[in-house]
């Protein structure tokens, strides 16, 4: 003890060499510690992604079998794309024609509507109006839900007839209506 009083400095430089490695010891352990814990975030966060990927791997020929089933399905709710655009527009306005036709509807007006590409898909669109009765609308509705490919109503407007009626005739309320359909061509 009595030389740490009498050389106070030279204690005191011993003390910082030897207390300077061990601050440098502790600092390389905190930043040991903070590359771990990043790591460990780094591994938390990635987990979930590869439990997803390991588990498309483990059903990939599911998955594949799945796909090829939807595949088919949806080759049999379109056009297929060796068909014309022009040819499956002039189809699709005849066809819906005949259905509307069938049901009691008369059609007064029928429009190929520009062909829109988007996707794996080309939208052909027809619009009509029709005069008939409502029970004869509701028929030809669906008769374009069961027509295949597949015609999906894309806008309907229905309004009263303005008519005369003469006294034979019946009471039934006559509609005009405009219907818009569509349907989609695959594109590639």
């Amino acid at each position: 003890m009595k030389w740490l009083r009498s050389h106070r400095r030279t204690a005191w430089i011993c003390g910082m060499t030897l207390l300077l490695p061990l601050l440098v010891y502790l600092n390389a352990m905190s930043g040991f510690w903070g590359m771990y814990s990043d790591a460990r975030s780094g591994i938390e966060r990635v987990e979930p992604r590869v439990a997803r990927l390991q588990g498309l791997i483990d059903y990939v020929e599911q998955l594949r079998a799945a796909s090829a089933a939807v595949d088919s399905q949806v080759l049999e709710l379109v056009y297929p794309v060796t068909d014309d655009q022009a040819t499956v527009s002039a189809a699709l306005q005849t066809k819906v024609r005949d259905i509307l036709g069938k049901a009691g509807l008369s059609v007064s007006n029928s429009q190929v509507l520009p062909v829109r590409a988007q996707g794996n898909f080309d939208y052909i669109g027809v619009k009509l109006t029709v005069t008939g009765s409502m029970p004869a609308l509701d028929e030809s509705l669906a008769g374009i839900a069961a027509y295949l490919p597949l015609v999906l109503v894309e806008s309907l407007e229905v309004s009263p007839a303005r008519a005369v009626r003469g006294q034979g005739e019946s009471e039934q309320q006559l509609i005009t209506a405009s219907i818009q359909v569509l349907s989609l061509r695959a594109a590639q």
